[in-house]
């Protein structure tokens, strides 16, 4: 089993692509374009961390250690947030997808009310191949059955899980998108969304509803519309890599607002 910084490694490498910056309704504000530089120093025992952005000023980093805030899986995904959730304070996380010469990042931050601020979509590809970016997600493209695998790791590094996962995703007579999800023996949860253009809108719990951002390049965004206290939460991207290949991750907090795990899922559509 790889360690963390192993699969730190994993990034290593020149990363072209660019920043884009959507507001929490999918209007796209900006986009900048980018080059990420991660080098490794010293027989890989530290790495440096060039950031370059159309318009801006250099970020250079080096590093020997890795933050607690951070978690790697072993193909090099990861994401990076906050640790504890709390009032009058921002939240926020950063994902990190990697597929073949392609990474896919996305930045979700909420403002001191708990409301999310802005979305950033970061799309890469390794210098000297190919984009291949995918189209907008869509809907047809997410329904029918998907079977997988999930990956669960902690903080505290205990560990990891591994279980099964299960998704179907249908219409229902009434134009609502319904979901039935169950992770390993657990019993499936069941779910429906109203749909608004790439919005979707997981409104059966007034007091937390969650949203779902269909983005370009085949991604998603999905978080509650407001954080709120004193009970779990969830932070969640995902990316279509094939037609019938998917990847979430999913970053969740308990009811004290502890960062609590880290889970990797990969499915495939089956029906």
């Amino acid at each position: 089993m790889l360690s963390q910084w192993e699969s730190f490694l994993q990034n290593l490498g020149i990363w072209v692509g660019s920043f884009t910056q959507f507001s929490p309704t999918g209007e796209e504000l900006e986009n900048i374009p980018s080059r990420l530089h991660l080098e490794g120093l010293n027989n890989n025992q530290s790495a440096r961390l060039t950031l370059q952005r159309q318009g801006g000023q250099d970020l250079v980093l080096e590093l020997s250690t890795l933050s607690r805030s951070l978690l790697f899986f072993e193909n090099g995904a990861f994401s990076q947030g906050t640790i504890q959730f709390s009032p009058f304070s921002e939240f926020g996380a950063e994902f990190g997808l990697i597929y073949h010469n392609r990474r896919l990042r996305l930045v979700q931050l909420f403002d001191t009310n708990n409301n999310l601020r802005k979305l950033t979509l970061i799309r890469e590809y390794r210098e000297g191949t190919q984009l291949n970016e995918r189209p907008r997600l869509t809907i047809d493209a997410l329904l029918g059955e998907w079977e997988g695998e999930a990956i669960t790791i902690y903080p505290d590094w205990r560990e990891p899980s591994n279980f099964p996962t299960k998704m179907q995703l249908a219409m229902d007579s009434g134009g609502r998108l319904v979901q039935n999800t169950s992770f390993g023996d657990n019993p499936t949860l069941t779910s429906s969304a109203t749909i608004n253009g790439s919005i979707l809108n997981f409104d059966q719990n007034p007091q937390n509803p969650i949203q779902v951002l269909m983005l370009p390049d085949a991604a998603s965004a999905t978080f509650p519309i407001k954080a709120q206290l004193n009970q779990p939460l969830f932070l969640e991207i995902g990316w279509l890599l094939e037609p019938d290949l998917r990847q979430r991750m999913i970053r969740s907090y308990n009811d004290k607002g502890e960062w609590v795990s880290l889970t990797l899922v990969t499915e495939r559509k089956v029906n």
